[in-house]
């Protein structure tokens, strides 16, 4: 408001009517200004809110509004990123979007995708099996590994450490 009334001649900054007019006036600007920042954050799936079913919906995928917003954004990128010649660099990227980490894709009369950076699971996992399915060619499997704490890492860590591990990091795990 006050970058309104600088503006105005010094006599009228004095007026109660002008001040609430330009202060009414600044309450809108800010309303529009926030509301174009928030589209803009819309344009791009990294920093898309509400803005993802509009995505999901136009990459023909099914919106769950349970699940959390980088499980989703991760299934839109993986679909963006699906399409063309399959063969092991368009698997890794596709893989590459849901796990944030190292994935290493090989054939070996079927498809192996190896995670070898996050230990576990990623959480997405069913996601990733379902674009993956509809990626690949039909007769082929896929097998998924992946890292899990090794004895030797073990044998490095305090109790404490261990006792406070999850389990699904351990080979055989819940």
């Amino acid at each position: 408001m006050l970058d309104m009334m600088t503006y105005l001649p010094s006599y009228m900054r004095k007026s109660k009517v002008l001040r609430e007019i330009c202060s009414a006036q600044h309450e809108q600007i800010q309303y529009i200004k926030t509301g174009m920042e928030d589209i803009a954050q819309q344009l791009s799936v990294d920093t898309a809110t509400w803005g993802l079913a509009i995505y999901e919906k136009e990459l023909d995928i099914k919106t769950d509004l349970n699940k959390p917003i980088e499980d989703r954004r991760s299934v839109i990128k993986s679909k963006m990123r699906g399409t063309g010649k399959v063969d092991a660099v368009l698997i890794k990227v596709v893989a590459d979007a849901y796990t944030n980490g190292d994935v290493i894709v090989s054939f070996n009369g079927h498809i192996v995708v190896k995670f070898t950076s996050k230990i576990g699971t990623p959480p997405n996992l069913e996601d990733l099996k379902a674009i993956l399915e509809g990626v690949k060619p039909a007769h082929l499997k896929i097998d998924y590994q992946f890292r899990y704490i090794t004895i030797g890492e073990i044998s490095a860590m305090t109790i404490g450490e261990v006792h406070h591990t999850i389990l699904d990091k351990f080979a055989g795990g819940a």
